[in-house]
């Protein structure tokens, strides 16, 4: 059955082509496995809250009729701005049109935000476009340059709010530069959410089509209620595709967290347990809520364009297991440098348990992908990174803000595999965990936190470790509790370049944890680590009687790494213990990605100074398991993974190059 949704129609309808709903809420309340919603062109400004659940066999669907036609906003249009003084204009709305939740009296606060408690969830919009907050009038009024943004140029552009509580108003104020606001188009975020269920267990929706902006979003920080513009809540099976999502407060679409009243934001109500044991607490704590392979997750993320979202692109923390983020556009995320804390990426991710990250254009972001604890069967394959770091060395980071690379993985015991990612900003894969293999990538910048970032310094010069979980194979529940050894990593088949100037190595305080911060390309950061085996050596495993307590202290030591059939150039260094490999620094090496009309292709002379270098297949056998969940790199299926398809699926054949292509890229390949 169809159900028809039409803004414009003349009046309040029963769902029929004839007479359409009026809003999409209506048909959510009627509609049924199997159904499909079709919502006409228009603006629809409401919290579509899903209330009935699809079923595997009969998802729900929600299709705009026509692709991104169909905008549902949490913002609301405004007119009657008054001239206040000089740029600045000044509006009035009354707070009943806020229920229960008022986004200026709403601060973007809670765990692991690291920034000052001052900015709101509301936010004002000029032609799209989201103005910067101030403290006080009189900084909205000088409307002067934000040194820490991206984009200074438009920070200029300000606002501010406060309350007139005889009247129960919100006033907000704000500098056009100039512009009049009754002339321009200028929205204020007004709804929490966008399409999102309010409770738990709304299986198999589709969201097809829909371009989704601006909404009052929270902080979501991964022990507290996560929430987005869309989101499925806590759930499984569903489907978002087709869509356009847009200027979030904080995070576009949210694949994370329920909300446990007793552990929501733990350490910023109540300070007693240490920040990492709330998280602890919560991968446990989720067991009860249902957290299974048979019940959460499973979700689909295709085809989309997200961007200028001021946290994360797409957050999910537990809710995101199972689920395969594929073939989107991520973009400018975190740009403005008004929001500072550890939950900041273009896809934030704890516990991606079996999700594959694969086909993303992934750029322009204040980190690419980060996943952060229990990254265990997780997959990142086929993505281009470019550009996610600032513009520029002068402008200072933020207060709390992040370091930037591409893909970080932390605190987690793997198996992680990132393969076949093109990936050209100045840092790319901080591996603060172990159990990490990269496989056939072409990287411009280097790999960095090895042996670092997993151990929190104390006042007493002690270091707390942080233990965190693995899982018993393939699935939600957990096996064991462990801290960090370092290493279990492998670097096979892999071009390493180094594009950008060393400088020495610093030891820095990052979130609260040291992280060795090093700039060369390569992988000479192994070069500490035991082979396989040294390694296994110490066990002596044809003791027929070792000693427990003599292996104890091998039992802490250093994990072993493998290395091997990668290529160095322009001065990238290789491991020691590498014995098949490809240096040359005669030749200056370039990769560029070159964008026309929204396509993008590959300018490199890579192959033509790797000439005939041919390396052999890697495979799950040679890539082994990872040490501490005792599991392979390989499919969630748990079936092999044999890597002779490249960036675009090419077959790679006998004769294998290192680098995510089987050739040369022409100018006929586009990467996205």
């Amino acid at each position: 059955m169809t159900l028809y949704v039409n803004i414009n129609a003349a009046k309040e309808g029963n769902g029929s082509k004839e007479t359409p709903f009026k809003y999409i809420n209506d048909a959510a309340k009627v509609v049924k496995p199997g159904d499909t919603v079709l919502v006409a062109p228009g603006v629809y400004r409401e919290h579509v809250a899903p209330e009935n659940a699809g079923t595997e066999d009969a998802p729900i669907v929600y299709k705009s009729e026509v692709p991104l036609g169909a905008v549902i906003t949490g913002a609301e249009e405004t007119t009657g701005w008054i001239h206040y003084k000089d740029n600045v204009w000044s509006y009035r709305i009354k707070n009943g049109i806020f229920g229960d939740y008022n986004p200026y009296t709403t601060f973007v606060y809670g765990d692991w935000y690291f920034g000052p408690k001052e900015k709101h969830t509301g936010a004002v919009y000029l032609n799209d476009r989201q103005l910067y907050e101030t403290k006080t009038l009189e900084e909205c009024i000088k409307g002067e340059k934000y040194i820490h943004t991206w984009e200074p140029e438009w920070s200029v552009y300000k606002w501010y709010t406060e309350q007139d509580t005889e009247t129960d108003e919100t006033i907000i104020f704000a500098n056009f530069q100039g512009k009049d606001p009754n002339k321009e188009h200028v929205d204020i975020n007004v709804r929490r959410n966008c399409f999102m269920p309010t409770k738990n267990g709304v299986d198999y929706i589709t969201f097809d089509g829909f371009n989704v902006c601006k909404a009052a979003t929270t902080w979501a920080p991964p022990a507290a209620y996560q929430d987005g513009m869309v989101g499925p809540h806590w759930a499984k099976g569903w489907i978002i595709q087709n869509c356009e999502i847009s200027n979030s407060k904080c995070c576009g679409i949210s694949l994370g967290k329920y909300l446990d009243p007793e552990n929501d934001h733990y350490w910023t109500v109540r300070h007693v347990k240490s920040a990492t044991q709330m998280e602890r607490d919560a991968v446990c704590r989720g067991q009860y809520h249902g957290w299974t392979k048979e019940n959460i997750g499973h979700h689909l993320v295709r085809n989309c364009n997200i961007h200028h979202c001021e946290q994360t692109g797409i957050v999910g923390r537990m809710g995101c297991v199972f689920s395969t983020i594929e073939d989107n556009h991520i973009h400018h995320i975190n740009c403005m440098q008004e929001l500072a804390g550890a939950e900041i990426a273009g896809i934030k991710f704890h516990a991606a348990i079996d999700v594959t990250i694969r086909r993303n254009h992934i750029h322009n972001c204040i980190m690419g992908i980060w996943c952060d604890w229990q990254a265990q069967g997780t997959r990142i394959s086929q993505n281009l990174f470019h550009d996610n770091m600032p513009p520029s060395e002068d402008i200072p980071l933020v207060f709390g803000g992040m370091s930037s690379q591409d893909v970080m993985v932390e605190v987690s015991h793997g198996p992680t595999l990132i393969d076949n990612n093109i990936s050209l900003s100045k840092c790319s894969f901080r591996l603060a965990a172990q159990g990490c293999a990269l496989v056939h990538n072409i990287a411009l910048g280097a790999i960095t936190s090895i042996g670092s970032g997993t151990d929190m310094p104390l006042k007493n010069g002690t270091m707390a470790p942080r233990y965190t979980p693995y899982h018993i194979r393939h699935r939600t529940e957990v096996a064991g509790m462990m801290t960090f050894l370092h290493g279990d990593d492998r670097a096979y088949n892999n071009i390493f370049i180094q594009n950008w100037p060393v400088k020495p190595v610093e030891e820095k305080e990052d979130m609260g944890f040291m992280m060795r911060d090093n700039q060369v390309a390569g992988t000479s950061v192994f070069d500490d680590y035991p082979t396989y085996d040294e390694w296994i050596a110490q066990f002596e495993l044809d003791n027929p009687e070792p000693s427990m307590f003599v292996m104890q202290e091998y039992h802490f030591g250093k994990l072993p790494c493998w290395v091997d059939g990668n290529v160095y150039l322009n001065g990238a260094e290789a491991c020691k213990n590498e014995k098949t490999k490809f240096m040359d620094n005669t030749e200056k090496a370039y990769v560029k990605v070159v964008e026309k009309d929204g396509k993008y292709i590959l300018d490199t002379n890579v192959y033509q100074i790797m000439k005939d270098f041919k390396v052999g297949i890697v495979n799950s056998d040679i890539l082994g398991e990872a040490f501490e969940p005792e599991q392979r790199f390989e499919n969630p299926d748990g079936t092999e993974i044999i890597f002779n398809k490249d960036y675009f699926g090419n077959h790679r054949g006998e004769s294998v190059l290192p680098g995510p292509f089987v050739k040369e890229p022409g100018k006929d390949d586009l990467l996205f």
